[in-house]
């Protein structure tokens, strides 16, 4: 378990005006045009500050983004109700068994992340973290309501910090630890809100992927490998804890791969083949933005187009 300073991204965000980034499409010359993206609603500032802004400066395309918890956005993509040229996942196994054969049939993997706590240093939780009591100590005495998790039938994030908590019980010795914690959290239905209530002192803290903390300068408490979802060799260890949606989805623990892929029927194909490229040529970006990139990343699967430059 570990703490992780807050650092501070502005700086690049600055930069970004006045620095060419990447090779992708750079002898486009379509300044009409924009790509729609429907994106994990944990990415949201990952591609309005930074991948967004970074790839209208390389070519002179706007990204107009609209972002959901993951399992809110295959729904959406699924019934018709949104038409984006772009499609961003939190978890790629569910990008794949949702829309493969009728919406697409490649996708790029990008970017992980990890699973834990962005806190509130001035309340009990906080201070309690900062002094080296046990976070799920700390937990178990928290007020009702004082931690948010995101809601385990819209996306990942919440489903994660559901099996977090089933995984933590086994590792700690925690008795009933998962279905306490259910019954005292507050479920935040809005993905891209997490941090809101944290920052403005309604919570104490939320269950996050690290880069949501970072968006909102907070600091980020690190949950031990075998229950933050980010080492590819806990795959089966993680697998161990479940959760059915209630559209009657269950999804086995997995560690967190994001990716992305283009509609079949997008209006702005060519446009968002060249951000997908984009987004697997710049990991720089991704990792300023709280992102953790790999050198197993950026990876293809399916029948990826060849104008993809990965």
């Amino acid at each position: 378990m570990s703490e992780e300073p807050t650092v501070s991204r502005r700086p690049f965000v600055a930069a970004i005006g006045t620095a060419a980034v990447g090779s992708a499409a750079g002898c486009l010359n379509i300044s009409s045009q924009s790509v729609d993206l429907l994106s994990a609603g944990s990415l949201a500032t990952t591609f309005e500050e930074y991948v967004g802004p970074a790839f209208a400066e390389e070519t002179g395309i706007d990204v107009h983004g609209e972002y959901y918890g993951t399992n809110a956005v295959m729904r959406m993509v699924e019934d018709r109700t949104k038409h984006p040229d772009v499609i961003v996942s939190a978890d790629a196994t569910l990008l794949r068994d949702r829309l493969y054969g009728e919406f697409t049939d490649w996708d790029v993997a990008f970017a992980t992340n990890s699973l834990g706590i962005g806190y509130r240093e001035a309340t009990r939780f906080g201070e309690g973290l900062a002094a080296g009591e046990p976070w799920y100590e700390l937990a178990r005495e928290a007020d009702e309501g004082d931690i948010a998790i995101s809601d385990p039938d819209l996306d990942p994030l919440g489903y994660r910090a559901v099996q977090a908590f089933d995984l933590a019980e086994a590792e700690h010795g925690l008795d009933g630890f998962r279905e306490a914690m259910l019954s005292s959290v507050y479920t935040e239905p809005e993905e891209p809100q997490m941090m809101a209530g944290v920052e403005t002192g309604s919570r104490a803290a939320a269950i996050v992927y690290r880069n949501m903390a970072v968006d909102h300068d907070l600091p980020f408490f690190r949950f031990p490998d075998a229950y933050n979802f980010s080492d590819p060799e806990l795959k089966d260890h993680y697998a161990t804890a479940t959760y059915t949606t209630d559209d009657g989805y269950t999804v086995a623990g997995r560690p967190i791969i994001y990716n992305m892929t283009v509609n079949e029927a997008a209006d702005s194909p060519a446009a968002g083949r060249k951000l997908v490229s984009f987004v697997a040529e710049n990991p720089e970006i991704l990792d300023e933005a709280g992102l953790t990139t790999r050198a197993s990343l950026p990876r293809t699967h399916g029948a990826v187009p060849e104008a993809i430059d990965v």
